[in-house]
């Protein structure tokens, strides 16, 4: 039957073909284009430009042409001690906001799992903050993480003082080693409800029925939890460090909203990118942009094949 099938698609004329696949192409193919155009089309721009030495608005508007330069934009950034450091803050906020958003929306979960009274309450509070957007908490946060202290002190230098735990008054964003980690309060805030909700429901879609057969076998309710209902969630808990690991490499608008662009300690290379455009370097923009992109794919990638192969099973 297989080959016979084989057969006959082999013997498809131009005409059946088009007659077959030409409406559902036809159908699709705006948004091919578009897409083609303004996003694969934009992203190879985006590394033709990184490859010029267009470092002047006056290179921009054609009073002086542009040289091919290679890689000499992505050499300057790596030998850039400046650029060095945002790489370094960008993994240092990756790394604890990635921490700190799974381990409490699973604690969280993990407290609603089993159905309790006003847990709709509970809920609507957990996931409150991914109402609201970046700009607008981050307004609000600049203000918490005010850096004075003492008889001077805003924010939670305040109120640590006024409860007489003045000990934990900190600089926050001001400090050189450590402001990048300030950023990763607000950003765990905002987005440790979403990881709640996502391992609430795979926690929800567990059959009761294999709870129930692991005691009748005689598990405890940490074995339960640990051979039964833990190795259900790993492909939640990958879902959720892919989305919230790539949001925290773009991270842009909240480091924006509570400090300055220019801040050295809680400098990124999104701020970078942006730095550079509005000095008018765009080769060097386009490079940063490029090996953002480039970290992003490294991170997503992986996960796009594994989802493949995993749909196939």
């Amino acid at each position: 039957m297989a080959k016979h099938t084989r057969g006959k698609v082999r013997k498809m004329t131009i005409s059946q073909w088009l007659h077959r696949y030409g409406p559902p192409i036809l159908l699709i193919s705006p948004s091919i284009i578009l897409i083609g155009i303004f996003v694969y089309g934009l992203i190879g721009y985006n590394f033709y430009m990184s490859f010029l030495d267009s470092h002047t608005v006056a290179q921009q508007i054609g009073k002086k042409p542009s040289q091919f330069v290679g890689f000499e934009n992505y050499q300057t950034l790596f030998n850039d001690p400046d650029f060095i450091r945002s790489l370094k803050n960008l993994l240092m906020l990756t790394a604890v906001f990635l921490v700190g958003t799974l381990v409490i929306g699973f604690i969280w979960a993990w407290i609603l799992e089993k159905p309790i009274k006003g847990e709709g309450v509970f809920r609507s509070i957990f996931l409150f903050p991914m109402a609201v957007s970046f700009v607008a908490s981050g307004v609000v946060w600049k203000w918490l993480l005010n850096s004075a202290v003492d008889e001077n002190a805003a924010g939670l230098n305040r109120l640590f003082q006024m409860v007489g735990l003045g000990f934990l008054q900190n600089t926050w964003t001001a400090n050189i080693s450590t402001g990048i980690l300030a950023i990763a309060i607000p950003a765990i805030w905002q987005l440790a409800g979403y990881v709640m909700a996502l391992f609430l429901a795979g926690f929800r879609g567990i059959p009761a029925e294999l709870r129930e057969a692991a005691r009748v076998d005689g598990a405890t309710e940490w074995q339960v939890y640990r051979h039964v209902i833990f190795p259900q969630l790993a492909p939640i808990a990958l879902s959720a460090v892919i989305i919230i690991g790539h949001m925290s490499l773009k991270s842009f608008d909240l480091i924006m909203s509570i400090t300055d662009q220019r801040t050295y300690a809680t400098k990124v290379p999104a701020i970078d990118m942006f730095n550079y455009m509005t000095d008018g370097d765009y080769s060097m923009s386009a490079a940063v942009g490029a090996i953002l992109l480039l970290i992003v794919a490294i991170m997503v990638i992986p996960y796009l094949i594994y989802d493949a192969k995993e749909s196939r099973r």
